[in-house]
């Protein structure tokens, strides 16, 4: 359990106290934009495979408490907001938008709102918070809590810091985009600043359903619990 809760700080850590600090400025300024982000990739990976393993060893450990048992009907719950998630996440992953990193520049283009950042301009960050919301409703053991809580709460602070370091970067073109999309989904469409295109975003929802549909039939195998009756 020590080893797991060190692993999960590292990687919040590196995404809230590094990422999202004027600490990430000072190192951009010292080593370069190129650098910062090949390291900040690198650290990230060995911190995401460090909680990973110790995960696994934490949830197996005897003394991992049970903090409430799910009912069985919150695998519905569970289900449909992995679902949601996934189509959040895959589709953001899919539709490079000016909050992702690395696609900063298509703030200049005109129509940089497209796709599913009509829906929210943060689509992969509150896909993770949606994923592990869900989990929650599925997983009342602690070591589950701690990584789904953990990862549901980085995303969600990780959307306000992504707004903060656009507006700081690049003010004129940040404005406009802000302005036609909404960090909360759907805000914007409610507010008729925006529209939904559904055309504009059925291939990657498509591509959403295919991925939901490949981790519900192998979860058993990759984590050993089926999450409906059937599954490999």
């Amino acid at each position: 359990m020590t080893m797991f809760a060190a692993a999960l700080a590292a990687f919040i850590l590196l995404h809230i106290g590094v990422s999202a600090t004027p600490l990430r400025g000072a190192l951009v300024r010292g080593i370069g934009e190129g650098p910062y982000r090949g390291l900040f990739s690198l650290a990230s990976a060995g911190a995401l495979a460090w909680m990973i393993f110790a995960y696994a060893a934490a949830r197996a450990a005897p003394d991992n408490p049970t903090l409430w048992i799910s009912p069985a009907w919150t695998r519905h719950v569970a289900a449909t907001l992995v679902l949601l998630g996934f189509l959040l996440a895959v589709a953001g992953l899919l539709t490079p938008g000016p909050t992702l990193a690395g696609f900063e520049g298509a703030l200049k283009k005109p129509d940089a709102a497209k796709g599913i950042l009509r829906v929210t301009r943060h689509p992969f960050l509150w896909g993770v918070a949606l994923w592990g919301v869900g989990h929650l409703f599925a997983n009342g053991e602690g070591t589950s809590v701690m990584l789904f809580g953990g990862l549901a709460v980085m995303s969600l602070l990780g959307t306000r810091s992504i707004d903060r370091k656009s507006a700081a970067r690049m003010p004129a073109e940040w404005a406009p985009f802000r302005d036609a999309t909404s960090n909360v989904p759907f805000a914007a469409i409610l507010k008729g600043r925006n529209r939904l295109a559904v055309g504009e975003m059925a291939i990657p929802l498509l591509a959403a359903l295919a991925a939901f549909g490949a981790m519900v039939w192998f979860h058993r195998v990759l984590f050993g619990v089926a999450p409906f009756a059937f599954g490999a």
